[in-house]
């Protein structure tokens, strides 16, 4: 995929998709062409021309910034509107006698 795009100046090597070439390398073994390889070497070959027939778009420009995230914390997150309270849960079990005859 980088000599494809290196053969056409200006073109960046992030359009070029790796699916395609995926595909056009998979035809290729599958169809066994291409097995005795030619005297003159052409850099771009089967695939590079597949890549280059159908580049991906420029990408858009980086609104903002790249910034690593942070970690989610194992403490419980403070402010203003979480609710801490708790609340004391009481059960209870009762026991009924049967009705006499």
């Amino acid at each position: 995929m980088a000599d494809a795009t290196s053969t056409q100046p200006g073109t960046d090597p992030d359009r070029a998709g790796f699916s395609i070439a995926w595909q056009a390398a998979r035809d290729q073994l599958v169809l066994a062409a291409g097995v005795i390889a030619d005297t003159a070497i052409d850099l771009t070959g089967t695939i590079g021309r597949h890549v280059l027939a159908s580049l991906l778009p420029q990408r858009r420009l980086r609104v903002s910034p790249r910034i690593v995230k942070r970690a989610i914390s194992k403490y419980q997150a403070r402010g203003p509107r979480i609710d801490r309270t708790s609340y004391k849960a009481t059960t209870g079990i009762e026991i009924l006698a049967a009705a006499g005859p």
